[in-house]
C-alpha cells in the first residue's frame, strides 16, 4: 500500500515534519505488530468501540491494536507535531471534515487499493466514503455518517394539538409559529417553536443543510458558489421567518440551541444521535424526523467521523491496521458498532431491520438518504465554514444577505486558492 503522494508539510513549530515509518512495535505477546489508536469516542460508543478492538486483538495473533482516549480538540491540536516526533498513533480518528486538511499535509497513507480489494471495506455507503477522500484519494474509511434529522419534543406537539410532522419549509415554519408561546407579550417568547442557530451551529452542518434544500452548494467543483440565487433566496427566508414569527432566538450557537431543547423551551432543534441521551436525560419525550424538504430538495448536511492510517505507520503496521478495518466493517461487527454508537449502518447491504432493535438507530437510517458530505475533500473547510458562519449570524440580526454571501464568496475564493 503507497503512502500518499502529497508533500509532508514543511514545518511544524520551527522543525520539519518528517512522517517517515519507524521499526515496528513488538508486544510483550512475542513478535506481534503493536498499532496504536487515537480516538475521541467517550460514551456508550467507546465502550463499543473498545469491545471490537479487544475482539479483534482476541482474533488473531499477528496484530494487538491499543486504544488511546482524548478529547477530539486534544486529537486535532496534537496529531501534527506528535507525528513530526514519531510518537503519535498509528491509526487516528477525528471528524470527517478535518481529515481532508491532514490528508494535504501528507499525514495519511492511501488506501485506495484497500477499497478496491477488501470485500468488507468495498461495501461501506459510497456517501459515507466520499467523506474520506481529497485530490480523489481515499485516505480514510468512515466510522459514522449520519445526516442532521430534527429532535421534537412530543408533549409540546400535543399540547397545541399537532398530529403530523411537517413536510416542507412552510409547513415547518407554520408549525414553529404554532409552537411559539410568549404569554406575557413582551415580545420575548418563554417557548420557541425551533431552536435556530445562526453560528458555530452543531456539526457546521445546518445552514448547508438549508442551502441544499434550496438547491445551493457551498463549493461545487473546487470552485466557491455559496453567493448563489438559491443560497440567497435560503437566508432571506429563515431571516424572515426567524425576524417575523420569532420562532427562535437570535444569536444562538450550537450549545445554546442543545439547552434551550433540553430545557423544554424549544419545541424542535435540529441534531444529531447525542440528542437521544440528551433527551432521556432530561426527561424529554422526543421524536426524530428528517430535515422537511426545502423549495428544491429534501437533504441534509450528514455528521461524520473517519478514521486513518498515519503515515508514521511501517509496512507491517499499515497492513496490521488494514486488518483491522477489514474486521471492523464485516457485516456482524458492523452491525454491533451501529446497534452500540447510536449511528446508522456503514455498509450499504445492512438492512433497516437488523438494527430495529434500536429505536434512535432505526429511525436515523430511514431518513439515512437525505445525508450528504460535507464539503467532501475540500482542504480550506475551516476557512469556508468560518465565512459562513459569520454571514448566518449576521443575516439573522439584520444584515443583508444577499451583500453578506457577497463577502463570504470573496473569502471562500481566497481560501480555496491558497
Amino acid at each position: 500500500m503507497r503512502k500518499t503522494a502529497t508533500a509532508l508539510l514543511a514545518a511544524v513549530s520551527a522543525g520539519a515534519l518528517a512522517l517517515t515509518g519507524c521499526s515496528p512495535t513488538e508486544s510483550a505477546s512475542g513478535g506481534s505488530t503493536t498499532i496504536t489508536f487515537w480516538h475521541g469516542y467517550t460514551e456508550a460508543d467507546g465502550d463499543v468501540l473498545a469491545q471490537i478492538v479487544e475482539d479483534f486483538n482476541a482474533s488473531q495473533d499477528e496484530v494487538v491494536v491499543e486504544t488511546e482516549v482524548k478529547t477530539w480538540d486534544v486529537i486535532d491540536d496534537t496529531l501534527l507535531p506528535a507525528l513530526s516526533a514519531e510518537e503519535g498513533p498509528e491509526i487516528v480518528a477525528m471528524p470527517a471534515e478535518r481529515m481532508p486538511v491532514y490528508a494535504d499535509k501528507g499525514a495519511f497513507v492511501d488506501l485506495g487499493d484497500l477499497y478496491e480489494s477488501d470485500e468488507n471495506v468495498g461495501e461501506i455507503v459510497p456517501a459515507a466514503a466520499d467523506m474520506m477522500t481529497a485530490e480523489d484519494t481515499r485516505f480514510g474509511v468512515p466510522t459514522g455518517f449520519v445526516p442532521l434529522a430534527v429532535f421534537y419534543n412530543r408533549a409540546l406537539f400535543e399540547a397545541a394539538g399537532i398530529t403530523g410532522f411537517p413536510a416542507t419549509w412552510d409547513e415547518w415554519v407554520d408549525v414553529a409559529t404554532k409552537l411559539t408561546v410568549d404569554e406575557n407579550g413582551d415580545g420575548t417568547p418563554e417557548q420557541y417553536g425551533l431552536a435556530l442557530p445562526d453560528h458555530a451551529t452543531v456539526a457546521n452542518g445546518l445552514w448547508p443543510s438549508l442551502f441544499y434544500g434550496a438547491g445551493g452548494e457551498l463549493v461545487a467543483d473546487g470552485e466557491a458558489v455559496i453567493d448563489s440565487p438559491e443560497n440567497v433566496a435560503a437566508l432571506e427566508y429563515w431571516s424572515s421567518a426567524v425576524a417575523t414569527n420569532r420562532i427562535s432566538p437570535t444569536g444562538l450557537d450550537g450549545i445554546g440551541a442543545d439547552e434551550l431543547f433540553s430545557s423544554g423551551k424549544a419545541a424542535m432543534h435540529v441534531g444529531g444521535p447525542w440528542m437521544a441521551s440528551i433527551s432521556e436525560a432530561n426527561d424529554i419525550d422526543y421524536g426524530i424526523a428528517a430535515i422537511p424538504a426545502g423549495p428544491e430538495a429534501q437533504a441534509a448536511s450528514a455528521i461524520g467521523v473517519g478514521m486513518g492510517i498515519t503515515a508514521q505507520a511501517d509496512d507491517a503496521q499499515i497492513e496490521g491496521a488494514e486488518a483491522f478495518f477489514s474486521y471492523f466493517f464485516s457485516e456482524d461487527v458492523a452491525t454491533e458498532w451501529s446497534l452500540g454508537s447510536g449511528w446508522p449502518p456503514l455498509r450499504a447491504d445492512i438492512p433497516a431491520s437488523a438494527v430495529e432493535s434500536n429505536p434512535v438507530v432505526a429511525s436515523l437510517t430511514e431518513i439515512a438518504e437525505t445525508g450528504r458530505p460535507l464539503l467532501p475533500g475540500v482542504t480550506a473547510s475551516v476557512d469556508v465554514l468560518k465565512a459562513v458562519d459569520t454571514a448566518t449570524q449576521k443575516a439573522l440580526a439584520g444584515g443583508e444577505p444577499g451583500a453578506l454571501l457577497a463577502d463570504a464568496q470573496a473569502q471562500i475564493e481566497a481560501a480555496l486558492a491558497e
